[in-house]
């Protein structure tokens, strides 16, 4: 998806948000009939009858025919694709949609008019009863494009997405297998020895995150102020969400750009970072340590930078299993729990190697990748990776 900042002007944002409350509205309903239905009754209406009672619907109440067709039609097409995908287990049921989160619409048959540059910074998109809307032409918008999705964050910024698929990053033909090895302090070690870590708030503005939390507890639910301190919260977290999405997005362009294979864990991140709270009988243990190391996990962007890689390049990146490869020594193949003296440091005891240990791992997962391309008749690495290092090797002068 190619997305833009939209910015419309106060008349076309309260239109915009009327076509955020129907698609709601739509949504929630079906949702509702879903969780009427019941196994051994008749099954819950489809798409299509959903559209017929949709007609009947706008025919009896003047609020809603004063929306637009298309935005009431494609939630009642996205809800049976969020179901289609619960059903494939691909993911979870679809839920009630809430004032404030997830706000958005999708527009169909775009015709090639509907979208025009105004300058050389601005363009305009044609939304139905909004009329022509203005955004940020930051790039060139993808041709030929049939749909569009419209949507707002919590910190109230309008976006406009555009679908089309981009073409992958081309392999650069050199053999080179790169593994990497993420973690919290450092977010991305390379076996080459590069370790990049994802931006989040400089000092201050993380410091005025403190300051609007505290604020926040202290402001009584339901008041203005208290709805202008959760803005202002959601504004940072925003920013800070930008900053991550952009690492994720050079750091998986130049890995792609470089490298033939991208070797990575196999991590279960969702597992990972599940709460360790328990239950009131049995209460966990750790809490506050654990929910620290979630939050760590979730802003190194570990999932994120994954999928981007195996979008831009399909079909080259190879998912390892993590077990002993920040216990195994890259150069010998021993494996010491002992030899990792601390979180950057590791000293295998049998060969004397010393090095940065996430720099190890990700050694580590670069030759388990080796092995598993040459397996299969992958890519060439210009040398045999078909066996282990031989340790009596190591010491000959």
């Amino acid at each position: 998806m190619s997305r833009y900042r939209l910015q419309p002007s106060s008349d076309q944002e309260a239109a915009l948000l009327e076509h955020c409350r129907h698609a709601r509205y739509v949504w929630n309903l079906a949702v509702e009939q879903h969780a009427c239905w019941m196994p051994g009754r008749k099954s819950a209406p489809g798409f299509a009858e959903q559209c017929r009672q949709l007609t009947e619907a706008r025919a009896e109440n003047e609020w809603l025919r004063a929306g637009s067709i298309t935005v009431q039609q494609q939630a009642l097409k996205d809800f049976a694709q969020a179901m289609s995908s619960f059903f494939g287990r691909t993911q979870r049921k679809p839920t009630w949609r809430r004032r404030g989160q997830g706000e958005g619409f999708r527009i169909v048959a775009v015709k090639p008019g509907d979208v025009r540059r105004v300058s050389r910074s601005v363009g305009e998109v044609k939304v139905p009863k909004v009329g022509w809307v203005r955004f940020r032409w930051s790039r060139a918008v993808p041709t030929g494009v049939k749909s569009y999705r419209v949507t707002r964050d919590r910190a109230g910024r309008w976006h406009v997405a555009f679908a089309a698929i981009p073409q992958p990053v081309p392999a650069p033909g050199t053999g080179e297998v790169v593994g990497v090895d993420r973690g919290v302090a450092v977010s991305a070690a390379l076996s080459t020895g590069q370790m990049l870590n994802a931006p989040t708030l400089r000092d201050a503005k993380r410091a005025r995150l403190l300051r609007l939390l505290r604020k926040l507890a202290r402001a009584k639910r339901g008041s203005n102020r208290r709805g202008k301190v959760k803005a202002a919260i959601a504004r940072l977290k925003a920013h800070e969400t930008d900053r991550r999405k952009d690492w994720v997005e050079k750091t998986s362009t130049d890995l792609a750009r470089r490298f033939d294979v991208i070797a990575v864990e196999d991590l279960k991140i969702a597992g990972m970072t599940r709460s360790a709270r328990g239950t009131v009988a049995e209460p966990g243990r750790n809490v506050r340590q654990k929910a620290g190391l979630n939050r760590g996990i979730l802003a190194s962007g570990w999932g994120r930078l994954v999928a981007r890689l195996e979008e831009k390049a399909p079909g080259r990146v190879v998912k390892i299993s993590p077990a002993y490869t920040s216990q195994r020594c890259s150069a010998c193949g021993i494996v010491d729990r002992q030899a990792r003296e601390s979180q950057a440091s590791f000293r295998c005891r049998s060969c004397g190697y010393a090095g940065n240990a996430d720099v190890n791992a990700a050694r580590n997962i670069r030759h388990a990748a080796g092995h598993a391309v040459s397996a299969r008749g992958g890519l060439p690495l210009g040398r045999p990776v078909n066996r282990e290092p031989q340790r009596d090797l190591l010491f000959c002068g």
